[in-house]
C-alpha cells in the first residue's frame, strides 16, 4: 500500500489498468441495456450463452475497431507531420459510440468475406477540433 501511495508511476499503471476495465463494462452495459443488464434466464446453460453471446460481441466491436484504427494510424503516417506513434499506447479500441446496437442484422450477407473494407471517415485538419 505504502508503495502504490509513494510510487506515481504505479499509481498512473493501476489507474489505466481501471479505465480499461471500466471501458470494457460501459461497453457491455451498452450491448446489454435492453435488459437492464440483467440475465433473466433461469437455467445456468442458457446464463452461460448469454455471457458468451455478449463477450462475442464485444469481442467482434473491438476487433472491428482494432482494423480501422490500425488503417487510421497508416494513414496518418503516411500524411500528417502531427502523427506519433508513441501516443498509439494510449488508444483503446473499446469505443462504441458509432456502433448501431439496435436492429435487424442480415448474418448471411457475405460482408464478413468481401475483401472491399469500408473506407476511412477522413475530414480536413480543419475540421477536427468539431
Amino acid at each position: 500500500m505504502l508503495d502504490w501511495v509513494e510510487n506515481a508511476d504505479l499509481r498512473m499503471e493501476c489507474h489505466a489498468g481501471l479505465n480499461k476495465g471500466e471501458a470494457r463494462h460501459s461497453l457491455a452495459r451498452a450491448v446489454f441495456a435492453h435488459s437492464q443488464g440483467r440475465i433473466h434466464d433461469r437455467s445456468s446453460a442458457a446464463q452461460q450463452k448469454r455471457a458468451m453471446a455478449l463477450n462475442l460481441v464485444i469481442a467482434a466491436i473491438t476487433f472491428w475497431n482494432t482494423v480501422y484504427m490500425d488503417k487510421a494510424a497508416n494513414h496518418l503516417a503516411q500524411t500528417s507531420s502531427l502523427y506519433d506513434a508513441k501516443l498509439l499506447a494510449h488508444t483503446s479500441p473499446l469505443g462504441w459510440e458509432h456502433v448501431i446496437l439496435s436492429g435487424d442484422f442480415d448474418w448471411h450477407s457475405g460482408a464478413a468475406h468481401r475483401k472491399i473494407a469500408r473506407p476511412l471517415n477522413i475530414r480536413p485538419a480543419r475540421d477536427w477540433g468539431t
